[in-house]
């Protein structure tokens, strides 16, 4: 009787990896790590560049910090992760290096980044509503939309770890159902994108 279940479960872990190895997801992924590391890559470098040649980063960011106060800048960024992912992220958990209590708001901005994809998701899902502003999100997100409903929740997870604007994966999760339960879940891996990011920025700055 085990060996039978070891067997079906065995038999569904080879079906999944050749469906996923036939529709292309490892693929996809492998081409999205490619291009994750060159924006860090050049992020990271261009933070010394400027640091080292044109102004003190640190000082600009306790500037920023004495400036403005850490509800407006969580407030501009849960804005920006709402709406298509406007600003990179990592200028944000940088700005929490520097900030009173760095853990405290790293974590609180990937809350924010969370939460922006659960905003961008009812979004996804209101928007299937209005058939003029459906169809031209639909088209414009038409490779997020195909390949959400082809891979669905591994997917989502490539969204919340990857470089890739996990506003628009969202959007594409909500225009095609995706059940929001499970959405919920496999969104709670954005927390750990922005630890480990933190981990290299951080040091940066």
């Amino acid at each position: 009787m085990k060996d039978k279940a070891k067997s079906k479960k065995k038999s569904r872990i080879r079906l999944l990896h050749q469906y996923y190895s036939y529709t292309g997801f490892y693929s996809f992924v492998l081409g999205s790590l490619r291009k994750a590391i060159l924006p860090i890559v050049l992020f990271v470098a261009a933070l010394w560049a400027i640091d080292h040649f044109l102004l003190d980063i640190e000082d600009m960011l306790v500037t920023v910090t004495e400036t403005y106060s850490p509800w407006k800048v969580l407030s501009i960024f849960f804005i920006s992760e709402s709406l298509l992912g406007l600003v990179p992220p990592e200028l944000f958990i940088a700005w929490a290096g520097k900030s009173a209590m760095p853990f405290l708001y790293l974590s609180l901005l990937a809350l924010g980044s969370y939460l922006g994809g659960v905003v961008s998701y009812w979004i996804g899902v209101s928007i299937t509503k209005i058939p003029a502003v459906h169809n031209a999100l639909e088209l414009k997100l038409a490779k997020h939309i195909k390949n959400t409903r082809k891979w669905g929740g591994f997917l989502i997870i490539v969204g919340a770890l990857l470089p890739i604007p996990f506003a628009m994966t969202s959007i594409a999760a909500g225009i095609i159902r995706f059940p929001f339960p499970s959405y919920l879940i496999f969104g709670l891996l954005r927390f750990a994108r922005f630890y480990l990011y933190a981990l290299v920025i951080f040091e940066m700055v």
